[in-house]
C-alpha cells in the first residue's frame, strides 16, 4: 500500500490541522494523509488549468447542469401527466355541457385573470367560491 509513497515532514498551523481532522472522513478518506493528498492534487489542478478563474466554477456549473436537467426532466413528466388529466376533464365537461363559443372565450379570459390574481395557485375551493360570487 505504501510502497510507492514517500514520507516527509509537513508543518501546518494547528487550526489547519484541526480542519483536516474534522473533514477528512466527510470526504470518504481513510486518513488525513489521503485527504491532504487529494487537496494538493485539487490545488495543482487549479494552478495548472488554463483558465484559473474558471476552475472551480466549471466544476460547480457542470454539477448544477446535471441537477437542473434532472429537475427539468421530472417537471416535464409531471406536466405531461397533468396535461393528460386536464384533457380528460375537458372532454368530460365538453361531452356533458353545451357551451357556446362566445361564453367559452369569455370564461377563458375570466379564468386567466383569476389565475393571475392568485399567482397560479387556484384550488377547487377557489373555483367554487368564484362561481358562487
Amino acid at each position: 500500500m505504501f510502497e510507492n509513497k514517500k514520507k516527509f515532514a509537513l508543518w501546518m498551523y494547528p487550526d489547519t490541522l484541526e480542519k483536516v481532522e474534522k473533514n477528512y472522513q466527510q470526504d470518504n478518506c481513510d486518513s488525513r494523509s489521503e485527504f491532504i493528498e487529494k487537496a494538493v492534487n485539487f490545488y495543482i489542478g487549479y494552478l495548472t488549468s488554463e483558465d484559473k478563474d474558471g476552475y472551480l466554477p466549471s466544476v460547480v456549473t457542470s454539477t448544477l447542469k446535471v441537477i437542473v436537467a434532472e429537475s427539468d426532466n421530472r417537471t416535464s413528466r409531471m406536466l405531461f401527466k397533468i396535461a393528460v388529466e386536464l384533457a380528460v376533464q375537458q372532454n368530460v365537461v365538453a361531452a356533458t355541457n353545451e357551451i357556446d363559443e362566445v361564453s367559452l372565450n369569455r370564461l377563458h379570459g375570466e379564468c386567466a385573470k383569476e389565475v393571475k390574481r392568485l399567482n397560479g395557485s387556484l384550488s377547487f375551493a377557489d373555483a367554487i367560491d368564484w362561481q358562487k360570487g
